[in-house]
């Protein structure tokens, strides 16, 4: 099955994140990292099918390595939160072979980044699935800070001062230049990236049509196709093989809740949309007439005091809506859909807004988690003086003590008076759950409304249309006569 997933971020120090550890990762490589003095080793990592490094002619050949590569990178980011490369995660095609999507791949990556001064370390990944369906993705990282034409690190930003009226630069309050920070390159600009994700979407569009295949990807967002939909969580392999077991999980728990949820505002939006066209192109003014001569017309076949006892209790409830709602006529209705088309998107802002805090609480726990359990064993390799002794230690608990790295650069920045504040997460991720609860019975009321209006929509339609064909068998008569 085609799928589009082009997802960009930033490597950064900030975050506890070392250049040469995200690129180990990426390529299955063992690597050391100057800046930090630690080594990542991933060479058990399996599934990376392909790596290569990228570099423009006027890189220098040593960079061809990925450790010197790397090692340059971090070396010329002096500031302890600098921003390092960026990082590509974009989804291949299973209807294409391996061969066709890394040359489809590496055709991309050589016309919009290599041809533009770009080095581009670059990963193929097929994991391991035990459901059966393919992964296939690529990574790549390049580094944020540009090559000169001598193969020097460059400045990733310029100063353009501000002039007066007569050309003179301008002091500010503290007696320096007043000055704008200026990219040297467009590479972080929102119209590159827009540009990346369509020049991808055509590319692999172009090799389904070469290949005589209907699929076809956009790489449009969901709002910009007209489709807004809430992200689900990713849930990896892990996840979804318990999922498949039968055994629940917090974050199948929280995709169910998600495409159950996007299926109520889909539908709640496809009705909103349709009643503000109807409402648009139907000129009566009395809804309440109209629903009357429904009433009216579902009693002339009823066969019984029961179904027209029930065809007026239907009908008085609904008038009894609209008198509720004060709605009398097609402005009013208008009015209505209106109101209700904002409570749905204020319903779909807030849950997105939950959602995306919630994934973030609950990488945070992971990741102290993890800090938790290998803490001890990073402690015991402390006391161990004996070198030896201290390598065998290491060997023997590499996984742990990889992680244990790992997750204390990530939570570097949340540590406070050496603690991390595990409670105040875990009660705002149960808050945030609970604020899914409450969005969602506030949105079911918003549901019914949509509901009803629409089955008001659906009545007042059937006794238009049969007004019409009375009228057109009036006119018949008439003719005859």
């Amino acid at each position: 099955m085609s799928t589009y997933h082009f997802h960009v971020t930033q490597i950064k120090r900030s975050k506890g994140q070392s250049a040469v550890a995200c690129a180990a990762y990426r390529s299955g490589e063992k690597l050391f990292s100057e800046y930090y003095g630690e080594i990542s080793d991933y060479t058990r990592k399996r599934g990376i099918i392909y790596t290569e490094i990228l570099l423009p002619s006027h890189a220098p050949p040593e960079y061809s390595d990925r450790q010197t590569l790397w090692n340059s990178v971090e070396k010329a980011e002096q500031h302890p939160k600098a921003q390092l490369a960026y990082s590509f995660d974009i989804a291949l095609q299973n209807e294409f072979s391996m061969e066709e999507n890394i040359e489809v791949a590496r055709q991309f990556l050589m016309d919009e980044f290599v041809s533009k001064g770009m080095i581009c370390d670059f990963a193929v990944h097929l994991p391991d699935r035990k459901d059966g369906i393919q992964n296939p993705h690529f990574h790549v990282l390049c580094p944020m800070r540009p090559l000169d034409e001598n193969g020097q690190w460059g400045a990733k930003q310029r100063r353009e001062y501000v002039l007066d009226e007569h050309g003179e630069r301008l002091r500010g309050k503290s007696g320096e230049y007043v000055f704008n920070a200026v990219p040297t390159t467009n590479w972080g600009s929102s119209e590159t990236l827009e540009h990346w994700r369509k020049v991808w979407c055509d590319l692999c569009n172009a090799k389904f049509a070469e290949k005589g295949l209907d699929e076809r990807i956009d790489h449009r967002s969901y709002e910009r196709q007209g489709v807004e939909l809430l992200p689900t969580v990713h849930e990896g392999p892990t996840v979804r093989a318990m999922e498949k077991r039968g055994i629940q999980t917090e974050k199948g728990t929280l995709n169910r809740w998600i495409k159950a949820t996007n299926k109520m505002i889909l539908a709640a939006e496809q009705k909103v949309s349709a009643m503000k066209n109807w409402v648009s192109e139907n000129s009566q003014s009395s809804l309440i007439q109209s629903l009357n001569a429904y009433n009216s017309m579902r009693n002339k076949g009823a066969y019984s005091q029961t179904a027209k006892i029930k065809n007026l209790k239907e009908s008085t409830d609904d008038i009894n809506f609209l008198k509720a709602n004060d709605i009398e006529t097609f402005e009013d209705l208008q009015d209505k859909i209106t109101e209700l088309g904002v409570q749905v998107d204020g319903f779909k802002a807030r849950s997105n807004e939950k959602s995306a805090r919630l994934k973030e609480i609950d990488n945070l726990l992971t990741w102290a988690q993890h800090y938790a359990e290998n803490k001890p064993v990073s402690d015991e390799l402390f006391e161990i003086k004996w070198k030896s002794k201290r390598e065998k230690f290491q060997a023997e608990n590499e996984n742990a003590l990889r992680l244990y790295h790992m997750s204390e650069r990530k939570l570097r920045p949340y540590f406070k008076d050496g603690k991390l504040p595990i409670s105040a997460w875990r009660n705002e991720k149960a808050q945030l759950q609970k604020d899914f609860e409450d969005i969602q019975k506030q949105f079911s009321a918003v549901r019914d409304d949509v509901k009803r209006l629409w089955q008001i929509k659906y009545k007042i339609e059937q006794a238009n249309n049969q007004h019409k064909e009375n009228n057109k068998k009036k006119r018949r008569d008439t003719h005859e006569i």
